[in-house]
């Protein structure tokens, strides 16, 4: 299938103001996104014309408009995600033992969505809605090893970005940078004893065609009694549910 640039700059406009928590300027988003500024200034006319974004001209910013709203709220009414990934969702953790996570990055946190937790294991301290701060987790840093490089910088462009997550052994953008590149080397994230001391997790993001995150999937363990190959067993499952989900959700299978 043929692509339309136009099309394509305009959602990743979308998505660039959906991460971030205040409206930006235009020249920011053209800087993030590499795309031409006079182009950037046309497509943003363009959306606002139909309330896609808002213009605020005093402080000569844009941000998400009232048919993006819209728009988030019937997704949130029809909940595909949830209802697309809870069979396999279900399914992973069975086959793994051990609870099994879906989560979403909104800015720079990860929402958890589903949680399938197998039974006899410690209580977790994730649940259903509960945010984390993403680059201290293996789902969050799943999905920003998916974004552009110039998108995790405007997120992360703040020291304060990390005293969020005072656990993670990441606490500055250089070293986020460089654990990223670890991750898409490897084609997954693991955390251990960040998010609680003595379980460690692998996730693995579920891409749209164009390689943006749409979700992370990942389990989560007992570090000391798992070993390598038990770990190695986790991640081949966590990859074929992402494959599983990503063609539910896009019609395509192959992770890039």
């Amino acid at each position: 299938m043929s692509s339309v640039p136009a099309a394509e700059q305009t959602l990743a406009i979308l998505r660039f103001l959906a991460g971030q928590a205040n409206p930006v300027p235009a020249g920011a988003i053209a800087r993030a996104l590499g795309i031409p500024r006079s182009t950037t200034y046309h497509l943003l006319s363009t959306m606002a014309a139909s309330r896609f974004v808002v213009h605020y001209p005093e402080q000569r910013t844009y941000g998400l408009g009232l048919t993006a709203y819209e728009l988030g709220s019937g997704y949130v009414r029809q909940a595909p995600l949830q209802r697309l990934a809870r069979q396999p969702m279900a399914a992973l953790s069975d086959a793994c033992g051990n609870t099994a996570h879906l989560t979403v990055l909104v800015g720079r946190e990860v929402v958890y969505v589903i949680e399938e937790r197998a039974s006899g294991h410690a209580m977790l301290i994730t649940d259903v809605g509960v945010r984390l701060s993403a680059h201290g987790t293996a789902s969050g840093r799943a999905m920003l090893a998916a974004l552009p490089t110039q998108q995790v910088r405007a997120l992360y462009g703040d020291r304060a970005a990390f005293e969020t997550s005072p656990a993670s052994r990441l606490r500055s953008l250089s070293a986020l940078q460089r654990a990223l590149v670890d991750v898409r080397r490897d084609g997954f994230a693991r955390e251990d004893g960040e998010v609680t001391v003595g379980l460690s997790s692998v996730a693995v993001a579920v891409t749209d065609p164009a390689g943006y995150p749409l979700a992370a999937i990942a389990v989560t363990f007992v570090a000391a009694s798992t070993t390598p190959e038990a770990v190695a067993e986790i991640l081949a499952h966590v990859r074929d549910t992402a494959a599983v989900l990503r063609l539910r959700l896009t019609g395509q299978s192959v992770l890039p």
